[in-house]
């Protein structure tokens, strides 16, 4: 019993995981997948012997099967797996004698057909069953102006939807598959003779790199493959739009689709871009600078809103207008929590009412999150817990961080606030700006795929300042951001751009 015992505390999980049975023939596959209740496999009779047709039903298209494969594999003159194989009316038919080979196309939906048990050469032919749903209006990234088309779950139909914006023989899609048990299809998107090399190499390596069970969603790339993991600011940007992906690889950018997700992955990015919204493209540069700006004054009203009225009613009451003094004395008289507390409590109040309207069904959830924020504010004043001025400031603060296009970068947001409150509370106005001062060193050192964050802002590249607070007509940005070091740096010829040509009648 001693000797039984000190051998099962030496054997370590990792030893337990390698003892992972693999089929070494064919008759081994066969027996492994016959555990499971979709795996078919039957056999057809003939004078020149018997096929054996194996599939697992709940990934084959019957049609397929049915209409395409069987009514042809019972011919009579096919006498070896070559004749059986010109017979199919199939493109990419496979023959193959590799198990491994045989057991990843089995379960990526291909039949198997197999001439005699005798042989271990094997007929691969797809017949995968593409279930997926229609391509439909953007639900996040959602824009009055432009294309109302949106990434779906298929793969293929994502692909699709990017080259036909992109019909050129430059666009070039890198394939491969990831994840030990998902082994879930990546697909890596760049233009040749725009995106940097290096900057292809990283993304090709960093994914090959992975070492995860299952991938379930580009999300998990994001994190997978991210420069600083421990960040909580997206160094991806995650878009539904396939026109927003085709302007990105045509500005020298990557993209990455994963089967199975309806958003794919652009980098390398900056800070700046996140509120940055693609409907900007589709408006007047006026009028899209206008609302590059609103949306920039939004987010810092957003992050310092609450924490300075907690700062300065703790700390710094002469800086409160003596107009204003009395308004918020009167609004406080009967508060018996300080400032910190009351803000808290609000601001918990407010990410209560926005996590229960995102999990209830929709109907249900917009009036959640009506109802529940009129009852539970005018609740809250009428009962003395919190002041009317401070939830004013709040419910602003809130309706702010949603101008942020990017929903990731708008959890961010929500996130960063709290620190804030807290330095607001200790050391008042000196303690937000000392919060931020660590917030600005954090920005300074990350990354994306190895390119400068918060460029062009840090390092100070004024060209590529021409799209970002304010968007320059087209006219004025004939090169694409220094920050990705493209080969082609130009994207048209600036000269011929404003030549004004009148035509005679």
């Amino acid at each position: 019993m001693k000797k039984f015992l000190q051998k099962w505390m030496n054997s370590s999980p990792q030893q337990n995981e390698n003892k992972k049975i693999e089929p070494q023939t064919l008759s081994d596959l066969f027996d492994m997948a016959s555990s499971s209740k979709d795996f078919v496999r039957f056999e057809i009779k003939k004078e020149t012997g018997t096929i054996y047709i194996s599939y697992i039903k709940t990934l084959v298209d019957m049609d397929t099967l049915h209409r395409d494969i069987l009514p042809y594999v019972q011919h009579e003159k096919q006498k070896n797996i070559e004749d059986l194989k010109g017979n199919i009316p199939i493109d990419n038919i496979l023959i193959s004698d590799k198990i491994h080979e045989i057991k990843e196309k089995l379960l990526a939906g291909y039949v198997v057909l197999q001439l005699n048990t005798n042989n271990d050469e094997c007929l691969l032919i797809k017949a995968l069953s593409s279930s997926s749903r229609e391509v439909a209006a953007p639900e996040i990234e959602f824009s009055v102006l432009g294309p109302k088309e949106a990434f779906v779950e298929s793969l293929d139909t994502n692909l699709h939807l990017v080259r036909k914006r992109l019909p050129t023989l430059d666009l070039t899609v890198e394939e491969m598959r990831i994840g030990t048990t998902s082994k879930t299809l990546i697909s890596v998107l760049y233009v040749k003779g725009i995106a940097n090399e290096e900057n292809i190499n990283t993304v090709l390596q960093r994914i090959e790199e992975i070492e995860f069970d299952q991938i379930l969603d580009s999300s998990f790339i994001t994190q997978l493959i991210a420069d600083n993991q421990n960040s909580p600011f997206p160094q991806l940007i995650d878009s539904e739009r396939p026109d927003r992906v085709s302007a990105a690889l045509s500005e020298g950018k990557i993209a990455i689709l994963v089967e199975g997700s309806p958003h794919a992955l652009i980098g390398p990015t900056t800070l700046i871009e996140f509120f940055s919204s693609f409907e900007d493209y589709f408006l007047n540069w006026h009028v899209a600078t206008t609302f590059r700006v609103i949306r920039m004054f939004s987010v810092m009203f957003s992050v310092f809103a609450t924490p300075i009225y907690v700062a300065v009613l703790t700390y710094h009451y002469e800086l409160i207008p003596k107009d204003l003094l009395g308004i918020l004395v009167t609004s406080r008289s009967n508060i018996p929590f300080p400032p910190i507390l009351e803000a808290i409590i609000l601001e918990l109040a407010i990410e209560l009412l926005r996590e229960a309207g995102a999990r209830l069904p929709t109907k249900v959830g917009q009036t959640i999150g009506i109802v529940g924020g009129i009852v539970i504010g005018t609740a809250s004043v009428e009962a003395g817990l919190t002041s009317n001025v401070l939830l004013i400031i709040v419910a602003l603060a809130a309706l702010a961080s949603f101008t942020t296009p990017v929903y990731k970068m708008g959890n961010t947001i929500r996130l960063i606030r709290f620190p804030f409150l807290f330095f607001a509370q200790l050391w008042g106005l000196l303690g937000i700006m000392i919060c931020f001062c660590f917030l600005l060193v954090h920005l300074l050192r990350v990354e994306s795929l190895g390119r400068p964050y918060l460029e062009p802002l840090f390092p100070p590249r004024v060209q590529d300042l021409k799209d970002t607070i304010v968007r320059l007509p087209f006219s004025a940005q004939s090169l694409r951001p220094i920050n990705l070091q493209t080969e082609d740096t130009k994207r048209f010829k600036k000269h011929k751009a404003k030549q004004k040509r009148d035509i005679d009648e």
